[in-house]
């Protein structure tokens, strides 16, 4: 089974190239050593034709960000017959709407924080709730265009609406959850471990803290309660249900815990492709649960077909 021709997909054009690029790199090297037959494809505006010419048995998707992770690709791939990993195109196009995945999850009984979707300019001048809120774009990655408003702030942030703004005019504004931030990797029809991601000299979980080596620090597995734990666990596997996930998706939640133990747990999104870079939580999610880095790969381009 290991003579399979695996394509990687990684690089192509939105903001979250850099970690593409990254996380594709990481995975191709791995899946040589589990050996594997790997081409890398930098993806470009071309790639259905190369895709077409290098007819590979699986094509790994190491994309992030629009275009890679929303439905586009997984519909190219379906196009072309070719099996991919990672969620199919409805569940892709799905969970990187996050005001749509919310109210999905929700139906569900996923607890998740009050939000609205509003035009970027309608809110410049005014307040769109009550302090503290975050802004987040609707459909981007990374924490790209995150802005938190703390409590007490007298006017909307102006950056929002400027021409500095490159996130498109859309976005949602959230209830701000205090507290811990926790992640929980699905594999399948599994949930793995609970991870607690804490940025170091970052006031919230950002792109440096994410992607720069010493931006965060992950306590793996999250020292909470067993009912927390549990509960954070059950809760990812309903919401990778819920949005039609396949293979392995991440889930973020926030746990604030300053009142009791049981505190509040809010799902904040899910993640269809999951870093997988150095510092990414996905691959010591499930190195704490014994999979090791090629087998976890191995067993994404087993599972990977179409129609997904």
């Amino acid at each position: 089974m290991k003579s399979k021709h695996v394509a990687v997909l990684l690089g192509g054009f939105s903001s979250e190239r850099p970690v593409s690029l990254s996380s594709g790199k990481a995975c191709a090297d791995a899946l040589e050593k589990e050996g594997y037959q790997v081409t890398r494809v930098d993806v470009g505006r071309d790639v259905g034709s190369v895709l077409a010419e290098l007819r590979p048995d699986v094509a790994f998707n190491a994309l992030h960000g629009p275009f890679g992770e929303d439905g586009t690709i997984q519909g190219i791939l379906e196009y072309l017959g070719i099996p991919y990993t990672h969620s199919g195109v409805l569940a892709s196009a799905l969970a990187m709407n996050k005001e749509q995945a919310k109210k999905i999850v929700k139906s569900v009984g996923v607890p998740v924080a009050e939000s609205k979707v509003a035009n970027r300019f309608a809110i410049q001048n005014k307040h769109p709730m009550k302090p503290p809120y975050v802004i987040k774009p609707v459909n981007e990655g990374s924490s790209f265009g995150v802005v938190i408003v703390p409590e007490g702030q007298s006017h909307p942030p102006q950056i929002v609406g400027s021409s500095e703004w490159k996130y498109g005019d859309t976005v949602m504004v959230e209830r701000y959850i205090h507290g811990r931030e926790l992640t929980c990797a699905v594999m399948g029809d599994v949930a793995l471990g609970v991870c607690e991601i804490i940025p170091t000299g970052h006031s919230f979980y950002d792109y440096d803290s994410k992607y720069v080596a010493g931006g965060s620090k992950h306590e793996c597995p999250a020292k909470v309660s067993p009912n927390i734990y549990q509960k954070i666990q059950t809760l990812a596997l309903k919401a990778h249900q819920a949005v039609g996930c396949r293979g392995v998706s991440r889930s973020d939640f926030r746990y604030d815990d300053r009142h009791s133990e049981n505190g509040e747990v809010v799902w904040l999104e899910v993640n269809t492709q999951p870093g997988m870079t150095p510092t990414s939580l996905v691959p010591e999610i499930a190195a704490q649960a014994g999979h090791s880095f090629g087998e976890l790969l191995s067993w994404m381009v087993e599972d990977a077909s179409c129609l997904r």
